[in-house]
């Protein structure tokens, strides 16, 4: 199928990932059981129990099942070596902006030196050939401009999370110039390359001071839905758009290790970017009701009010594009959300990897 990975590429290949309790690293575990690869998983406990890591029970399908921190390196060098793993995706991360304000230090910490621990984990590890470095759209220098960032845009960030992962691409940037040049592929065989993705959602993220999780929360509870930020923008996307893009990404570093091992946006078409209220709103619908109150605080923490991605370098060289309309990756993540009390979550996820693949 164009512009998506061939799931026979992944049987039998041993894939080491950082973050799979999370939200995203658990569907990309999912994902990666289901096309036979042996996936070592390299995390902390996940923060719920309703979590889509511990309700699909992908832990007992993976190879290895490991709680580590990331900021302790030579433990990681050691699972790394233990295991000699052929890819790595790393996820691992602290991922809130509010959360940053109140913990700068542990951010840097496991954003910063947590990538650069991976890496130099990389680099002592003959067996690894592909590694993608997953970061986030706030890694540029946001001016709130109508038009999307792109790859080689100016790389920055206002609040203690978005600047750690500013200084997280030039890390990257750094360690792939200085120790897995193209030039040099021969004498160090790694391919290392980072990924941009916008505001990804879906079912089993549980995350505080996010959208979706805000709502199904006070919907469950039967009460109205806080908007903190109704008029921020924002590229929505399902927690499958990038996450294809990534597996597709590391498939093309594989097969031409020199030609792939750079910077890569993995955002929606133009139609999914909408503001908050708009998203919660298409939200309660879908799930089946629920009523929205403006929360806003005006003395808030800053928060970017617009922020759009420029996707053409991954439509153009990669062949992959967005598959789902914002209306269908809102109804995909309210079916979930409806149904995971009820349903074998982990079916429940292999269901809407299908439908994903089908549309």
């Amino acid at each position: 199928m164009e512009g998506m990975v061939n799931p026979e590429f992944y049987q039998g290949k041993s894939v080491l990932v950082t973050g799979h309790t999370g939200f995203k690293g658990s569907w990309l575990c999912l994902w990666l059981c289901r096309m036979g690869a042996k996936v070592i998983g390299v995390a902390l406990d996940p923060q719920t129990s309703r979590d889509n890591y511990v309700l699909s029970g992908v832990g007992k399908r993976m190879e290895a099942d490991l709680r580590v921190d990331i900021r302790d390196g030579e433990h990681l060098t050691r699972i790394f070596k233990q295991y000699q793993p052929d890819i790595v995706f790393h996820l691992a991360a602290q991922p809130l902006v509010r959360l940053s304000y109140e913990q700068p230090v542990a951010t840097y910490e496991t954003n910063v030196m947590g990538t650069i621990h991976v890496m130099e984990a990389m680099r002592q590890t003959p067996s690894i050939r592909v590694g993608v470095m997953i970061t986030t759209d706030k890694c540029y220098e946001n001016k709130e401009q109508l038009q999307g960032y792109r790859e080689d845009d100016p790389l920055g960030g206002y609040d203690p999370y978005s600047s750690s992962k500013g200084a997280a691409e030039i890390a990257i940037s750094s360690w792939r110039r200085s120790f897995m040049h193209p030039d040099e592929y021969r004498h160090h065989g790694k391919s290392l390359a980072s990924v941009r993705a916008g505001n990804v959602v879906g079912g089993g993220d549980w995350a505080k001071d996010r959208i979706v999780p805000d709502c199904i929360r006070a919907m469950e509870a039967g009460r109205p839905i806080d908007i903190r930020s109704p008029r921020a923008v924002r590229p929505w996307q399902h927690v499958l758009e990038p996450l294809g893009g990534y597996l597709l990404l590391a498939q093309k570093m594989w097969e031409e290790p020199t030609n792939y091992c750079e910077a890569w946006n993995f955002g929606p078409l133009q139609e999914s970017v909408a503001d908050v209220w708009t998203v919660a709103s298409k939200l309660a619908e879908y799930y089946g009701g629920g009523t929205l109150h403006d929360a806003s605080e005006p003395n808030a923490v800053h928060e970017a009010k617009l922020l759009t991605l420029d996707i053409t370098k991954a439509q153009q060289r990669l062949g992959w594009t967005p598959r789902l309309s914002l209306d269908a990756t809102l109804q995909l993540t309210a079916d979930w959300y409806r149904r995971y009390r009820a349903e074998d979550a982990g079916r429940l996820c292999e269901e809407q990897i299908d439908r994903y693949l089908n549309v």
